[in-house]
């Protein structure tokens, strides 16, 4: 027999339940329930941040926020405008959830638990009378005049309306590749990069706080903090890199060259500066004296490539030695050999082309009463809770849109 009912989200996750909740708390006639392809939902909300959760990103302004978003930046623009980083914030703590501000921005629930966001949306999800149904994989859409078709795994379910918030999933992607939208071919972004340098070598821990990083040969740029691992580089002026270069560097199969700037001066700026150090610091070891706020291991490493032995103190310092220090200082190059993902997060670019999206709304442009919400859409963000930020807001844009047709 097949089931009826008035609003049907595909995906259970974050996207998902926030869209079927708020649907539900607006329209309580209406039934409304959540397909879920697996035995449990929301566990991408279970290993964000660590397992603690990072909900949403300190950043109030929303020409400000939109900048954290390689692509989406100018249509999730007028979406901030209705609903914002406030609005998250104040969304949770009505239902008991309250949110802390961590000194990078990111924020967290006070608990440091993903778990009380997944008991606060199972908590709402019941008293709302949203139906949860678990091992409903989708294996087909079909149109019709009143609504949709839904053909799973456990049987057929009539509806009036969609919300597809199913994230990055290639078989719902070919679903609506069939349905007459334009996806774009997923590549990874946030990713770490893979690197095997004599100069980073045994020092994974190490932090460079910021850095200059810019691809060769790619009008790509990034800064920040930079985490020197056991395979490579990681930290937010690599994974922003990652983010804004994610099909450049696809096309590249990840095998470029990066060229970073340690202490964020020029060529010239650090010469004299060294000259000076040559003349200040002439007796003792360079070796032993880290300069510019640098690590002590990464200035080591970095002095030992410019030719530079142990023992050597400043006054002996020769021309081509103090020109390769400053090269290894500010131009040091490293080559790229591939990526690693960030922690257990995956994030993609690609999905539903943006240009058949009504962002008023999020409803498809070309098939009446489908929706979006998430990363199903080609939309991605950089690290920091802002994945998280572009779910929640366009989940309510919907559940509004929904609500007033």
């Amino acid at each position: 027999m097949q089931v009826q009912k008035d609003i049907i989200v595909i995906g259970g996750g974050a996207a998902g339940f926030f869209a079927a909740i708020n649907i539900a708390e607006k329209h309580p006639e209406l039934s409304v329930a959540i397909l879920e392809r697996g035995k449990e939902g929301l566990q991408k909300v279970k290993i964000s941040g660590g397992g603690r959760c990072n909900v949403t990103h300190a950043e109030f302004t929303p020409s400000e926020l939109v900048q954290n978003y390689p692509r989406g930046e100018k249509e999730l623009l007028g979406p901030f405008h209705t609903f914002m980083t406030g609005d998250t914030i104040a969304w949770f703590e009505e239902r008991g959830v309250e949110l802390k501000i961590e000194d990078d921005g990111r924020m967290f629930p006070v608990s440091n638990s993903s778990q009380t966001i997944i008991d606060c949306f199972l908590f709402e999800a019941k008293k709302h009378k949203v139906e949860v149904l678990y091992n409903h994989s989708v294996k087909s859409i079909k149109s019709i005049i009143d609504g949709f078709i839904i053909s799973t795994s456990q049987g057929d379910i009539e509806t009036k309306k969609i919300v597809v918030a199913t994230g990055s999933n290639p078989k719902v992607w070919k679903l609506l590749e069939d349905l007459g939208h334009t996806i774009i071919p997923p590549v990874p972004s946030l990713f770490t990069f893979d690197i095997n340098d004599k100069r980073i070598k045994d020092i994974p821990g190490v932090v460079a706080q910021n850095v200059d990083v810019k691809v060769i040969g790619i009008d790509l740029f990034s800064e920040g903090p930079l985490l020197i691992t056991h395979v490579g580089m990681s930290a937010p002026a690599i994974l922003k890199l990652s983010a804004y270069g994610a099909v450049e560097l696809a096309k590249l199969n990840y095998n470029f060259k990066i060229e970073i700037n340690f202490i964020k001066q020029d060529f010239e700026d650090c010469l004299s500066h060294l000259k000076d150090l040559k003349q200040e610091l002439a007796k003792k070891q360079i070796f032993g004296t880290a300069q510019f706020d640098l690590p002590k291991r990464l200035w080591r490493k970095l002095v030992l490539a410019s030719n530079i032995s142990e023992n050597e103190r400043w006054a002996d310092l020769n021309k081509e030695q103090l020109a390769a220090l400053v090269e290894q200082l500010t131009q040091a190059i490293f080559q790229v050999t591939g990526k690693s993902t960030f922690k257990e997060e995956f994030v993609t670019a690609g999905g539903v082309d943006l240009k058949e999206i009504n962002f008023k709304t999020f409803e498809s442009k070309l098939i009446p009463n489908l929706y979006f919400a998430g990363e199903v859409i080609n939309v991605d963000a950089v690290t920091g809770g802002f994945n998280f930020q572009n779910a929640w807001t366009g989940a309510y844009i919907v559940s509004q849109s929904i609500a007033e047709r």
